[in-house]
């Protein structure tokens, strides 16, 4: 299993050494001045890895840009960023998270791509509108698709076959999910499953299997007008947690990445990640994995093709039409995009999939094929997340340890959550 390596700190302290340097600042003019690009990822070390030799391809091929990575992993990438736009010094490319883009789109804080995109500077002519408009807030474009990702259950197929366990994976149910993640534990005492972290994306998964929604169609409410859902919801993880079958949130906390995964340590035979994570887990982990469709998704439509992440642009970069042309490189080559593959999702220009799929391996291939099954019983997405959602999901977060470690009732975080999110999601009303 590999690490965090000496390259991968040395970004981690150019990131934060670059946020007290300005952007590219010995620029501008003609076509031969020399330009730097600060670009901003998070991501495991696969990720790193196959970014820095794009980075590496696209200063070849434009020899007047030198690109700046700036890469952690999630948690600490956000912690990095929001100082940052605090004091006007963002990357001239941000990867944005579905969660983030309306923090900083509504703040004012990111350029509006479509200009690049009309006049041609990023090429979409091989891209679908839907695909696209998954960045937009309102009529304005702040992140551009990166991929497409459908949630997915990451078996062992090994562990599941060691505890007898069989999975039906068209057609199990939540009670059958955690039977099997019990009979794991009971059978090899390792967890049956990870702790389904964030809750910003499973809790939501949950509601859409029981037909509900999270977050109502103006964003200034939640959606689910019946706590027992909420409930339910966490009485399947105490359970799970009794049954030592779930790891508590002290442990949970204790994974910064792919590397410290539980499926990749071998202590669970399943963990919740969307699908683009998949080859991460696979190159990481020795014993064969296969990618499965999550509990009741069928009866309600409750999958749904997620942009995996975004390239944003902040307002504050001095080079935005340079973003951009880095933007439509990243998307549209198809050198690039073999070296990508499905890691940042499915790719967005069908010109581009159909290119790569002859170079894609085993694994890989399984990630495009189970993007392929699954969007054929997938529902529309929700629209991107609403101002105050990073508080909302905070506010979810705290209230889900303090149910995990038995502070307080499933019934008493349900009305605790309710109030705070509702006070939170009342400012966009």
């Amino acid at each position: 299993m590999k690490k965090f390596g000496i390259i991968a700190l040395s970004f981690i302290l150019l990131f934060s050494l670059a946020a007290c340097s300005s952007s590219g600042k010995e620029t501008s003019g003609g076509k031969d001045d020399k330009i730097t690009l600060r670009v901003a990822w998070w991501g495991g070390q696969p990720r790193h890895d196959y970014t820095m030799k794009v980075i590496e391809m696209y200063e070849k091929a434009h020899p007047n840009i030198k690109i700046e990575a700036e890469f952690a992993n999630f948690d600490d990438y956000w912690k990095k960023l929001a100082p940052m736009a605090a004091a006007n010094q963002l990357p001239d490319i941000i990867q944005m998270d579905t969660a983030y883009l309306s923090q900083y789109g509504e703040k004012g804080q990111l350029e509006d791509l479509t200009k690049y995109t009309e006049d041609g500077t990023i090429d979409v002519s091989s891209i679908d509108e839907n695909t696209i408009s998954g960045g937009k807030i309102g009529d304005n474009l702040y992140g551009f698709n990166l991929g497409s990702n459908v949630l997915s259950v990451i078996t062992n197929d090994d562990m599941l076959t060691d505890s007898g366990v069989e999975l039906n994976d068209e057609a199990w149910t939540w009670d059958q999910f955690v039977q099997m993640a019990t009979d794991v534990q009971k059978s090899t005492d390792k967890y049956g499953t990870n702790g389904m972290n964030p809750a910003d994306v499973f809790f939501p998964y949950y509601l859409r299997t029981q037909g509900e929604r999270f977050y109502n169609e103006a964003g200034n409410g939640l959606a689910y007008k019946d706590d027992q859902l909420f409930v339910d919801y966490f009485n399947m993880q105490l359970d799970l947690v009794d049954a030592k079958a779930f790891p508590t949130p002290d442990v949970q906390a204790q994974v910064k990445g792919l590397e410290d995964d539980f499926i990749v340590k071998g202590n669970a035979a399943m963990t919740w990640n969307w699908s683009n994570q998949y080859l991460g887990f696979a190159q990481l982990t020795d014993s064969p994995l296969s990618l499965n469709l999550p509990p009741e998704q069928a009866d309600n439509t409750a999958l749904f093709l997620k942009p995996s992440m975004y390239f944003s642009v902040p307002k504050s970069s001095e080079h935005k039409e340079e973003a951009a042309k880095f933007i439509d490189f990243f998307v549209n080559d198809v050198e690039a995009n073999k070296l990508i593959k499905g890691d940042r999702g499915v790719p967005v220009s069908s010109k581009v999939m159909e290119a790569i799929k002859p170079e894609l391996t085993e694994e890989e291939t399984k990630i495009f094929e189970y993007v392929e099954m699954a969007s054929q019983n997938a529902s529309k997405a929700d629209p991107p997340d609403p101002l105050g959602s990073a508080e909302v999901m905070k506010a979810l977060k705290d209230v889900s340890e303090q149910i995990l470690f038995k502070k307080i009732t499933p019934d008493a975080g349900a009305k605790t959550f309710r109030t705070k999110a509702e006070e939170i999601l009342a400012r966009n009303k």
